[in-house]
């Protein structure tokens, strides 16, 4: 089984168009520092790939990934057989109106968040005779199916972890409570090798349950948006602490460092991780101790082979 990683930033990406915190005045003066929105592909066979979220910088990820081109002797043709949504935030559905030119894959999803993309017309620009929307059910594998109707040897299962709907909800009958399905965990495996791994790209709590259920994990990709709680309060960028948007931080008792050690992960990398995020600039005390606690942030472009 094979990862790519294509992008590992939070919404907005960094720099953010309108941002001159430290990271993003950083990331403007040294251009390696910059990063797109959250999304990895995964494939079986090196050929046909899965996309977990659709970021809005999906076309500049696509480009710049070569395994995602099309074939060459190929007028239309894309590699992408499927996109597997893990909530309805703008930075992981948006992406999909990019995908419009008539290539046949499949969405899957949650019905909480399949019912955004229903109730927004605009999606409809993905007809679904060519783009079909699958449902998922927490705690029910699927197979990932091919854009020919087989099967791709991978499999999926989608997990609740504790989250909220997406911000743009609040105010409406969709948004007042959480509900199951808002965000979810993805367990993807090969069926085949037995290859594994998990990706919870939002999470506003560690539970006992998810401790255990990811215990042992060859790789897990977790929510690094903020580094502590009350982050952008401090940097003037908003009112709103990492617990109100539904992410738990890296640090503190509470935070992942802490919740996550001693589980035995073989891998242990961050992402979704928002530009007021210092871990994000190599040579920060933060980022040093997020090393030293045995976690890494990884490239994008980066090709993870398991």
């Amino acid at each position: 089984m094979k990862i790519v990683i294509l992008g590992i930033a939070a919404g907005g990406g960094i720099p953010q168009w309108n941002c001159n915190c430290a990271g993003c005045k950083a990331a403007r003066a040294d251009g390696s520092l910059a990063g797109t929105q959250a999304s990895i592909a995964v494939s079986g066979d090196g050929e046909n790939w899965f996309l977990i979220n659709a970021s809005p910088d999906v076309r500049q990820q696509i480009n710049e990934t070569p395994q995602l081109h099309p074939e060459s002797e190929e007028v239309r043709h894309s590699p992408i057989a499927g996109v597997i949504l893990t909530n309805g935030e703008v930075d992981a559905v948006t992406g999909l109106l990019s995908l419009r030119e008539g290539s046949p894959f499949t969405i899957y999803g949650h019905a909480r968040v399949l019912s955004v993309l229903e109730d927004n017309s605009i999606f409809n620009v993905l007809h679904q005779e060519r783009v079909p929307r699958e449902r998922v059910q927490t705690g029910v594998p699927f197979d990932l199916m091919l854009q020919d109707g087989t099967r791709s040897g991978l499999t999926a299962e989608a997990f609740d972890v504790p989250g909220k709907p997406a911000w743009y909800l609040e105010g409406t009958p969709q948004g007042a409570e959480t509900a199951a399905g808002d965000t979810i965990g993805l367990h993807i495996r090969e069926r085949g090798s037995g290859a594994e791994f998990y990706f919870i790209a939002a999470c506003g709590q560690i539970t006992p349950e998810l401790k255990q259920r990811i215990k042992g994990a060859p790789l897990v990709f977790f929510d690094g948006t903020l580094w502590q709680d009350d982050e952008m309060i401090a940097a003037g960028l908003s009112h709103k602490t990492g617990q109100r948007m539904g992410h738990v931080s890296i640090s503190g008792e509470d935070g992942a460092m802490v919740g996550l050690k001693d589980l035995d992960i073989g891998q242990k990398l961050f992402i979704h991780i928002n530009n007021s995020n210092p871990v994000l600039r190599p040579g920060t005390p933060q980022r040093r101790q997020m090393e030293e606690a045995g976690w890494r942030i990884p490239d994008p472009g980066e090709e993870i082979i398991l």
